[in-house]
């Protein structure tokens, strides 16, 4: 919360700022040059095109600017403007700040599922879907279309930035020592080695990358008519791009609503396949290696044996108690096992009769379907110098491996047990949430308009301004968040880090690109932002096929990220400036 308190302090000093420059001021230039009359000069003259190199002049005889609010300041200087830029700018990365802090609060009292799956990922794309609305609302359809290149801009630059800046960030502060291809928690003896450090994390953090990566579908689309060089469907295009992308951005609300629930089930099926293991490696143990005849077939007579070994009271059925005997006396250290419920899945495994008792028949049934299972996944390999089959141990280095890439169970680090003075807290939430939309809502047209005011006094393109500069305003929070957790350096954290990376820009494909799409249907806009969906769909397909196939990322990675983004800077300018895409 440090940062809130030192940002309410500074949100003052820019409202001070703001009250004193907002009394608009107007001049004439001053200029030796004779008078255009006969009249005797008083020195003072207008010149209608002052010389300049890039900026305009700091102030401006002919043009005027039209204050946002009719009270807000204004400036037709490149200075003024940038000033203003920074104020904004400022103002929707508080706006960011109160969100993300009030989105944690409430996530501490309600916890994950519709909180954490449905609110959270929409209130952290709110700054910039607020960003993307004004520009296509303001004034006519032509004033529109000029700024709605604002919009775009801010989408494709936050796009580009969370998936190379800010992930070859987490890349370098998170890294870790790699042993065996996976990297070992809260280790850093190797420095910046390029390929025995990096990052690892869970195959959760996998899925989130390919969910990223075919969230672009509604970007190909509506970019479809002007592959084809069509102009007549091109209006029909948007409309079905808009259709696909709410129904992906429901689609997705839904499964992060649904996806704790799925992972606990996943992670309570490879916790089972744990037992399994450690119980048949056990077995094998107490068999002396013969629990497979020659051929690698169950050996039913063994199997029997070892039945007889584990029924203590000799009763001829292996009870509740007799079985959680059999899997405390494995000692499985690998995994935080629950005894009571490890007994009770292998019970519903053997228990045919449902009798609550597994029956000599029943437990040689179980152990045969557990030893096919073993082979079909470890592979029936035979060491001939060890003379024995190894697709057990192999079957329980895969479960092990499965169980990793799945993570832990809890949903953070950091679990709050209780949590003091509930009311006040979801209250303070509360409130910071509202405060953050408020500002989000009020200077996001004012941020729009000094955009359009700076890209017309120093002849910059809008579109570059706000791909580089607008994404570090509404951005940064997200930044700095990310990358302090990385700094955790586990693979919890990590995961959690790059999944927040890939929702976020998962979240702009659908969520801002809805928002886009709408106003440019409803208001009879022109798609024509060829080179900026280019720079998406590169970045998001290589950073994407990058993620999806992959948990561990050595140092060396980070790299790549980096180069994608002067790359894609570059790429637009090339397209723009001498192939006249737009």
């Amino acid at each position: 919360m440090n940062m809130v308190s030192v940002s309410q302090r500074l949100l003052l000093l820019f409202i001070f700022l703001l009250c004193i420059s907002s009394f608009p001021s107007n001049a004439r230039f001053i200029t030796g040059r004779s008078s255009p009359t006969d009249l005797v000069s008083d020195g003072i003259s207008t010149v209608k095109n002052p010389p300049y190199l890039l900026l305009k002049p700091l102030v401006s005889a002919e043009e005027t600017c039209e204050q946002t609010y009719g009270f807000l300041p204004c400036t037709t200087t490149a200075i003024g403007n940038l000033f203003l830029i920074l104020v904004y700018g400022y103002l929707m990365f508080l706006a960011a700040t109160y969100l993300s802090s009030g989105s944690e609060l409430l996530l501490e009292i309600l916890g994950p599922g519709i909180v954490g799956g449905l609110f959270l990922p929409m209130l952290g794309a709110l700054p910039d879907a607020m960003l993307i609305l004004v520009s296509g609302l303001s004034g006519t359809a032509e004033t529109a279309q000029d700024q709605v290149s604002v919009g775009m801009g801010l989408l494709a630059g936050s796009t580009v930035m969370l998936l190379t800046v800010i992930w070859g960030s987490c890349v370098i502060v998170g890294r870790c020592d790699l042993r065996d291809s996976f990297a070992v928690d809260g280790t850093n003896t190797k420095g910046f080695h390029p390929t025995e450090t990096g990052v690892s994390t869970d195959i959760w953090t996998c899925y989130a990358a390919r969910i990223m990566a075919i969230s672009i579908i509604p970007f190909v689309i509506v970019q479809l008519p002007q592959a084809l060089n069509s102009t007549s469907g091109r209006h029909l295009a948007v409309l079905i791009a808009l259709v696909i992308s709410v129904s992906m951005l429901v689609s997705y609300c839904v499964y992060q609503v649904f996806q704790p629930w799925v992972q606990r089930r996943r992670l309570a099926y490879v916790k089972h396949k744990h037992v399994i293991s450690g119980i048949l490696r056990h077995l094998k143990k107490q068999a002396f290696g013969k629990l497979l005849t020659d051929d690698g077939e169950p050996n039913t007579e063994i199997i029997r044996k070892l039945f007889h070994a584990i029924d203590e009271n000799h009763d001829g059925a292996l009870s509740h108690s007799e079985l959680k005997a059999l899997i405390i006396g494995i000692r499985f250290e690998e995994i935080d096992l629950d005894k009571d419920d490890a007994v009770r899945k292998v019970m519903l495994d053997f228990d045919t009769s449902h009798d609550s008792l597994v029956q000599e028949e029943e437990f040689i049934k179980g152990i045969t379907k557990w030893i096919l299972e073993a082979k079909q996944t470890g592979g029936a390999h035979f060491e001939p110098t060890a003379g024995t089959f190894k697709f057990f141990d192999r079957f329980h280095q895969e479960t092990k491996r499965e169980h990793a890439l799945l993570g832990s169970e809890e949903q953070s680090d950091e679990v709050v047990e209780h949590v003091e003075n509930p009311r006040w807290i979801s209250f303070k939430a509360v409130l910071m949430l509202l405060l953050g939309t408020l500002i989000a809502a009020a200077f996001a047209d004012p941020l729009v308009d000094v955009v359009d005011n700076f890209s017309t006094a120093t002849s910059i393109p809008s579109f570059f301004i706000s791909f580089i500069a607008l994404p570090l305003a509404t951005n940064s929070s997200e930044a700095v968040s990310a990358i302090i957790f990385a700094s955790r350096k586990k693979q919890r954290t990590a995961s959690l880090t790059f999944s927040e990376l890939y929702g976020a820009v998962t979240m702009n494909n659908v969520l801002c690109l809805s928002v886009f799409l709408a106003l440019v249907y409803v208001r009879g806009l022109t798609w024509d932002f060829s080179s900026e969906v280019l720079v998406i769909l590169i970045v998001c397909i290589v950073m994407g096929a990058f993620a999806s196939f992959r948990t561990t990322f050595p140092l060396w990675t980070c790299s790549v990220a980096y180069i994608l983004y002067p790359f894609s800077l570059a790429l637009v300018y090339i397209l723009d400036y001498f192939f006249g895409w737009s």
